[in-house]
């Protein structure tokens, strides 16, 4: 918790590209946003011209296959993840995202087009508090040999991602993160987003990856890596896992004070922990920073005080 205010955009910011898994182009204008808006999509194009706004809640999400999918049949925005993810990473509370096409433009595969776009608009304090969602219960998903929890933690949010893939380039990662603006610029935010070879045909005839290439997906052919440029960190895969997690669990709605653990996770056992986590009152609680007179520096100069839950639906 490093802001006790809301913040958004200094200015809007302009982004075009093609989507990963469409290969449909797609414009985005990311607006600035009042204070108490969260970030919301507001899907353009449609048929006759309409338009439909979706908030960036779990709640919202319809898909969670390779990417994460806001919306629903012909009303959607899919691959939300690494755009919500700098937001979380950067702390921005409000923001508007207009898109004119089904899915959100891959850039090079990570969230780093994303992170400097942002940086080169700004952010502004508003004067609105800004909420955190404390984790009051430990809340757990598992799925084969996999699972993903919520603990609580007295302050910040921790990530501790684990993966294990059985091929020797990738084999068994772990990373761990404190996440603040610093370290997801540092750790998280250049990690691309990775496929096998082998797997491309079958996607293909699923409609996935018609936009995939070395421009922004790392490839491997069994135990080889087919960039030129090879790896962007050693351990990029399980780095581009967490990445994905810190966008996934931005759809809480709010910063979360807690530690997320996953263990060959994704984006649907993200999503479900955060349904899991909002199920029951008592697994949460929102609160605000408030100023304490007697804090200390390392304290950061406020205290929590709760308030009234939101709606989360």
């Amino acid at each position: 918790m490093v802001a006790a205010k809301q913040t958004t955009l200094r200015k809007r910011i302009v982004l075009s590209g093609a989507g990963v898994h469409s290969n449909a182009p797609a414009s985005l204008v990311i607006h600035p946003a009042d204070p108490n808006s969260g970030i919301s999509f507001l899907r353009t194009g449609l048929p006759g011209g309409r338009e439909r706004r979706i908030q960036a809640r779990f709640a919202h999400v319809s898909t969670t296959e390779l990417c994460t999918v806001l919306g629903g049949a012909e009303e959607s925005v899919s691959t939300v993840e690494h755009l919500m993810a700098a937001f979380s990473g950067l702390g921005v509370d409000n923001a508007t995202v207009e898109v004119d096409g089904p899915e959100l433009p891959i850039m090079d595969g990570s969230a780093a087009d994303f992170v400097a776009a942002i940086d080169e608009a700004g952010l502004v304090q508003l004067s609105a508090p800004r909420r955190f969602i404390k984790v009051l219960k430990t809340v757990r998903i598992e799925s084969g040999r996999g699972f993903a929890e919520l603990r609580p933690a007295d302050r910040g949010f921790r990530l501790e991602v684990e993966i294990d893939f059985a091929t020797g380039v990738i084999g068994r990662q772990k990373k761990i993160l404190d996440l603040d603006p610093a370290s997801f610029r540092r750790e998280l935010s250049r990690a691309r987003t990775f496929g096998f070879l082998r797997d491309v045909e079958r996607l293909w005839k699923a409609g996935f990856a018609l936009g995939a290439s070395l421009d922004n997906t790392v490839a491997l052919d069994e135990d080889r890596v087919l960039n030129p440029g090879g790896l962007r960190y050693p351990d990029e895969f399980v780095r581009h896992k967490t990445l994905d997690a810190v966008g996934d669990l931005a759809l809480a709605g709010g910063p979360l004070i807690g530690c997320y653990r996953s263990y060959c996770g994704g984006h649907k056992m993200n999503v479900a922990v955060l349904a899991a986590l909002f199920a029951d009152r008592s697994n949460y609680q929102i609160v605000e920073p408030q100023p304490r007179r007697e804090a200390s520096r390392a304290d950061l100069g406020f205290a929590l005080r709760p308030v009234y839950a939101p709606d989360h639906s």
